[in-house]
């Protein structure tokens, strides 16, 4: 295949991963938009394979046989719960293999700027798949999901930051290079918290299109380069959108100390019942009644509810509010969840209607005229002390404005804080009926209610 016949269908597999993921940004079209793009990467794999002459290396298309056999098993048995940490993993695989790549190719008859390119996609692509894999252990349980700070934690970042830099532009050396990315990747990836992971995710995306795209620059490989830059631009510019949600920069959720003031400074407990009505809280006897009156419901999903695997009962719960006349609605806030999007996909898997979903800014002026608000294993995104509660990890993040409500009926486990570790003080509002427990059971106890 010559240059540019390969540079001529290069670009056209770089267009097919574009429309892809323009396709993606749609709800309706997002499944179209995933198989379009791996349709392109596919291409650019032929491609290659093509150029260097190798379709009859017969150890190679062994590896590729396991490779494919090995992610169709793994991606059958992901459950939805299991989805953010596949993410992870798959991001940090996507990192080593750009590293791997620089690593094996690398020839002293390399140009130096190919060479320092090569060394710099295999730092990048080292940080991204310890990163990675801190990420995948915290969100796996393996590791705290609370952010971890070592001592003298950011001093420790920036001097192995430092000898990375000085690595690649004084002394050369790509073990050593690789050893201090690995170090650095994870020192900085086990201080986010678990609220944050949502854009550690996005982020880590991000720098393993960038390691793709770098290591082409190292190889020579034009495609390579589009493609890992189309990745790196889309991840990054995800990143840049979550934080702006959360009204918070990246290097704030990077480099934060993870203290919290929440006993000095937190929102009191009449916070979110300033609009609220000064009676005593409402009886658990009242609860049936509110439930079958409310024409005005609005749904809001949390990561409890991924853990309980509630989802189904909550299109259940929602299909009989419809059955009595009610309009139903969610809101969905940017961070909830522990990955971009998280509850429209286990929503969208039981047949939510998209028209459903509502984005934090669109609901939130909302809240105030609605008759009820079910609260499924949601916390953090909808506490007040967002507001007030200077100092805390969730200062100056949006919430969901579910104080504002009439009636709020929280199915949580318990009344514990959030990841963040800031108490909620909705839960002492009187307009608040708490069903602690397993949400599932919960939402099955309401369903009896209103049958």
């Amino acid at each position: 295949m010559t240059e540019k016949m390969y540079f001529i269908l290069g670009v056209v597999a770089v267009l097919i991963v574009l429309a892809g993921i323009v396709l993606m940004s749609r709800v309706r079209s997002a499944r179209a938009g995933n198989a379009l793009g791996a349709v392109g990467l596919v291409l650019a794999v032929v491609l290659m394979l093509l150029k260097q002459q190798l379709l009859s290396n017969t150890m190679l298309w062994t590896a590729m046989a396991v490779g494919l056999l090995l992610g169709a098993w793994m991606a059958a048995r992901v459950s939805m719960l299991g989805m953010p940490q596949m993410v992870a993993l798959l991001n940090g695989l996507g990192g080593l293999a750009s590293a791997l790549v620089v690593y094996s190719v690398k020839t002293p008859a390399s140009s130096p700027f190919e060479y320092y390119a090569g060394l710099l996609a295999l730092a990048i692509g080292m940080v991204t798949f310890s990163g990675s894999m801190a990420a995948a252990g915290k969100l796996a349980r393996l590791l705290p999901q609370r952010q971890v700070v070592l001592p003298g934690h950011s001093v420790l970042s920036c001097g192995l930051l430092l000898l990375m830099l000085l690595t690649i532009a004084v002394w050369p050396q790509p073990v050593i290079l690789g050893i201090l990315s690995l170090v650095f990747g994870w020192i900085f990836a086990i201080r986010v918290g678990g609220a944050d992971m949502p854009i550690t995710i996005s982020l880590l995306n991000s720098t393993s299109g960038v390691a793709g795209g770098v290591a082409g620059i190292a190889i020579g490989d034009p495609v390579l380069t589009c493609i890992g830059a189309v990745v790196g631009a889309s991840g990054l510019l995800l990143t840049q959108i979550m934080c702006r949600a959360m009204n918070r920069s990246l290097l704030k959720i990077l480099f934060s100390t993870g203290s919290t003031k929440s006993e000095a400074k937190g929102a009191p407990a009449a916070e979110p019942g300033a609009a609220a009505p000064t009676e005593a809280k409402a009886p658990e006897a009242d609860l049936p009644a509110i439930l079958r009156s409310a024409k005005d419901v609005i749904i809001v999903p949390g990561y409890g509810m991924a853990l309980a695997q509630a989802q189904a009962a909550v299109k259940t719960l929602a299909d009989r509010f419809a059955e009595l006349g009610a309009k139903v609605r969610y809101a969905i806030h940017p961070v909830a969840g522990r990955m971009p999007g998280h509850m429209n996909v286990l929503l969208c898997e039981v047949d939510v209607p998209y028209e459903q979903l509502h984005e934090l800014d669109d609901i939130n002026p909302d809240f105030a005229a609605c008759d009820l608000v079910l609260v499924v294993g949601a916390n953090d995104t909808i506490n007040p002390a967002a507001n007030t509660a200077e100092g805390t990890p969730i200062y100056g993040m949006p919430v969901l404005a579910v104080a504002e409500a009439k009636w709020t009926v929280v199915c949580n486990l318990d009344t514990g804080p959030g990841y963040a570790g800031v108490p909620n003080a909705i839960y002492d509002s009187p307009k608040t009926i708490l069903r602690l427990g397993d949400a599932k059971e919960s939402l099955k106890q309401l369903l009896q209610m209103l049958n």
